[in-house]
């Protein structure tokens, strides 16, 4: 299928689905339809959690749906409950079928990988009487784009250039690390194969998306790739990789090596580009491990991958090295479980602690706490301590600071707290000077133990705020404060470049989730992989630490 010719994805139905990951597809598939279809949102993003449930459900849920229960899961009402008995007892959803025909996804998927909206790519298709990246590009030097109305010389410019880099397997707009992992995670399981790119090396905006299986018969596992319900549409293929679009027309490329070249395929698609031209020429070897014995060096983390390395690397933090998490939200602020919840979840972690850090009232956009609120959530808080000993809940807070560097809460109260972080949220487009005034006001409160998300960033949605981090960092020094690598997906503030150049300042750091649900302390394993991106080991994290040396004193040690 050279040359660009896009293959539509089988029906709906073609395959039964009984696995947790086969059912979650689907619905995945059926909400990304009804957001085409302009459908209610509420119903696409319902699907959408459902999915999330099932994905990570410990237990097979088609055998929950046949006995009647499904409505037992989280989030999972009448509606859904049908389409799940409908899935798992014909193994196709009949709307879903019906959408499918009528939407085409494989062409919005197309067309939204070459900068176009769903609808815009729908009525482009139609107007041409084009099926496939071959009709369209014909159609396209024909001339013909200039035919369908609201298509200019420059809209039709910008889809010829669009069309020439068509195989490049790189996503317009990177995905969020959460769900570039869910994407690619699926597929490689799917395929029994290895999660590469952009995804293995923990960036926080994935834009390359790639999978690695080894396979002697490169045709069979191409086509069962072109059969994924995650891939609408094969934009590229040779004899030994492809690239498919999912319907929002995010690029997948996927490597069929063969088994005794299988390591050498997965290094080069895991590296960066200027980390693997730092190790060319690559040898041919059946693993990683092997790959770096015969280049004569030890084996590399994929989070280091990303710049010319050649030594001995460090022994990274990994996430069973945290023994409790920092930063948690409940229903005193703006979280969904209650203290007790949040506790009993984390101690199912195998944590031996958690800070309860809701919000104060300058936060302004949800409930924060005031000094009553803190003294009353302290009685839950205890009552948590009873029932869950030796597991020990603390009392701490995200302190918002005050554009002149004052915390939100008197230091009357915040001597009484265990963990206090220190927080921007109000005014993050305030001048560099300022921004790094407040923040070193803050910091110099002698109960604050540390700085939540530095940057305050939202990645795709909101730049990193103006903070001087160097002179931030000589602070936290000197005080004594730790920085936040925050685990939500679309923060990870500080990211990895930053936590480098923090731990070479001197500074620890702390791996938090920044939860505000049971689900949300799964978060951890972003925030570990970000500050192993910046070369952090265990030493360096606070949080790796027994509960007496958080508890030890009011600053970091």
């Amino acid at each position: 299928m050279g040359g660009g010719e896009v293959a539509p994805r089988r029906s709906a139905g073609t395959l039964l689905p009984v696995d947790n990951p086969q059912i979650a597809d689907r619905l995945d598939a059926f909400a990304s339809l009804l957001e085409l279809a302009e459908a209610n949102p509420y119903m696409g993003r319902a699907y959408r959690r459902a999915a999330e449930t099932i994905r990570g459900a410990p237990f097979p849920v088609a055998e929950l749906v046949r006995s009647g229960r499904a409505r037992e899961l989280r989030g999972i009402g009448p509606g859904i409950e049908s389409r799940l008995r409908e899935l798992v007892e014909t193994g196709a959803i009949a709307e879903l079928a019906a959408l499918e025909r009528e939407l085409a996804p494989d062409l919005v998927g197309l067309g939204r990988y070459l900068g176009l909206g769903a609808k815009r790519s729908v009525e482009l298709a139609r107007a041409l009487d084009v099926r496939t990246a071959d009709e369209l590009r014909e159609a396209a030097a024909a001339g013909r784009l200039r035919s369908v109305p609201g298509i200019g010389p420059k809209t039709e410019a910008r889809l010829l250039e669009a069309l020439a880099r068509e195989a490049e397997p790189r996503s317009r707009r990177g995905l969020l690390l959460n769900r570039a992992r869910e994407l690619v995670g699926g597929v490689a399981a799917a395929l029994d194969g290895e999660v590469a790119g952009d995804v293995r090396r923990w960036r926080d905006s994935c834009e390359q998306l790639a999978v690695v299986c080894a396979a002697n018969d490169s045709h069979s596992v191409l086509a069962r790739f072109a059969a994924l319900p995650q891939v609408v549409a094969v934009v590229d293929e040779d004899e030994r990789r492809a690239v498919g679009v999912t319907v929002e027309g995010v690029p997948v490329e996927l490597v069929a090596a063969e088994p005794e070249r299988f390591g050498t395929a997965l290094l080069r698609a895991t590296g960066s580009p200027a980390y693997v031209a730092g190790l060319e020429p690559l040898p041919d070897a059946p693993d990683e491990d092997a790959a770096y014995r015969a280049l004569g060096l030890p084996w590399c983390p994929p989070e280091l991958r990303e710049e010319p390395f050649r030594g001995e690397p460090p022994v990274l933090v990994e996430p069973e090295d945290i023994r409790g998490d920092l930063h948690c939200h409940t229903t005193w602020s703006d979280g969904k479980a209650s203290v007790e919840d949040m506790a009993q979840a984390a101690r199912e972690r195998g944590y031996e602690y958690l800070a309860i850090c809701d919000h104060t009232p300058a936060v302004g956009a949800v409930r924060g706490l005031t000094p009553d609120d803190v003294r009353r959530q302290a009685e839950e808080i205890s009552r948590a301590n009873e029932l869950l000993a030796p597991f020990r809940v603390l009392r701490g807070i995200e302190c918002d600071i005050l554009p002149d560097g004052r915390l939100d809460l008197p230091d009357d109260v915040l001597a009484e707290l265990e963990w206090v972080q220190a927080s921007v949220h109000g005014g993050q487009r305030m001048a560099r000077r300022e921004m790094t005034k407040r923040v070193e006001e803050a910091l110099r409160n002698p109960y604050v133990r540390c700085l939540s998300h530095p940057k305050g960033r939202y990645i795709n949605r909101r730049p990193e705020n103006a903070l001087d981090l160097e002179r931030v960092f000589d602070v936290a020094v000197e005080e004594a404060v730790a920085l936040e690598v925050n685990g939500l997906p679309d923060r990870l503030d500080l990211r990895g470049e930053h936590v480098r150049d923090a731990l070479r300042a001197g500074v620890q750091i702390v791996c938090s989730t920044d939860s505000h649900s049971v689900r949300g302390l799964e978060n951890m394993v972003l925030a570990v992989a970000t500050a192993g991106r910046g070369w952090a080991t265990a030493a360096d994290v606070v949080n790796t630490r027994p509960l007496r040396s958080i508890l030890d004193g009011s600053r970091v040690a």
